[in-house]
């Protein structure tokens, strides 16, 4: 891809309000303003980011931007890229056909009302993809997505077209003009910090900030050892990674990742064309 022994891509999924009263289904106000506190984390994260002059990604939700539009005009002025993430956090497996690209389409819209963007990318909310996402995304012209997990380290192609069999190999469809930048819930700081309790969830949370910073330190450094020229991709909620211990976690996880010789940091967008370039889809 490019010339850098590693490249670590920070990214953030600004949920807001919209993954408390989509999902969750919130109607209280404790729980709701859960959400409000992305906009604050969203001012950390932005310093932040302009004190070490890194780039970052910004998956937003369609809702947040139309119930914070300043926030996200802000993560637009700053220069980092912006990403679709639905419109409700809605989980895209749960949803028909119509419903799916309505949703997509009202995503965009908000976008554009609140920053005048227009995505390349997108994330799926639960990091979960109907049968029918890649075909839609690459209908509406989209560079990459970030919701698969096929591998670590390395984009790949995405596929449409798999064939699922109870009783034969699970049967691989085409590679698709879509790059795939993978993910992992263990690169993700909901599922580590964020304490839920639902009638029909329980997730404690609330890790130590230390056994996280452990977590994603050694991932990089395993990358950085053995996978010459890998991506890591760090997936973070302002309303999670915004309080401030863990922000102090995020800046040491910088810095070590920094320190490291040939390591640079860039958008999911600027990894995408890069693979782009140096893997030619099969068949293309």
């Amino acid at each position: 891809m490019t010339s850098n022994r590693a490249t670590v891509c920070l990214t953030f999924d600004f949920d807001a309000i919209s993954i408390w009263i989509g999902p969750y289904a919130a109607t209280s106000p404790s729980m709701i303003s859960r959400g409000e506190f992305g906009v604050v984390g969203v001012e950390r994260i932005l310093r932040l980011l302009d004190h070490h002059g890194l780039p970052a990604t910004f998956f937003v939700t369609g809702h947040t931007a139309d119930t914070y539009p300043d926030a996200v005009r802000a993560i637009a002025a700053a220069g980092h890229e912006i990403g679709h993430h639905g419109y409700l956090h809605e989980n895209p497996a749960a949803l028909d056909p119509g419903q799916e690209r309505a949703v997509l389409l009202r995503g965009f819209e908000a976008l554009d009302r609140a920053a005048g963007v227009r995505p390349v990318g997108y994330r799926s909310p639960a990091w979960d993809n109907s049968p029918r996402t890649v075909e839609l995304l690459l209908e509406h012209g989209f560079s990459y997505e970030s919701s698969l997990m096929g591998k670590d380290y390395e984009p790949y192609w995405c596929r449409v077209g798999d064939v699922i069999q109870a009783d034969g190999p699970y049967l691989f469809g085409p590679e698709v003009d879509l790059v795939e930048l993978p993910v992992s819930w263990m690169l993700d700081d909901f599922p580590h910090f964020e304490y839920i309790r639902l009638a029909n969830r329980l997730s404690p949370g609330l890790s130590a900030a230390s056994k996280v910073e452990e977590i994603w330190r050694d991932e990089f450094d395993y990358m950085y050892r053995d996978t010459p020229g890998g991506v890591l991709t760090l997936t973070m909620h302002p309303q999670v990674i915004g309080r401030g211990h863990r922000m102090l976690m995020l800046e040491r996880v910088v810095d070590h990742v920094a320190g490291h010789d040939g390591v640079r940091f860039a958008t999911l967008a600027t990894v995408a064309e890069e693979f782009r370039a140096a893997h030619p889809r099969p068949g293309s």
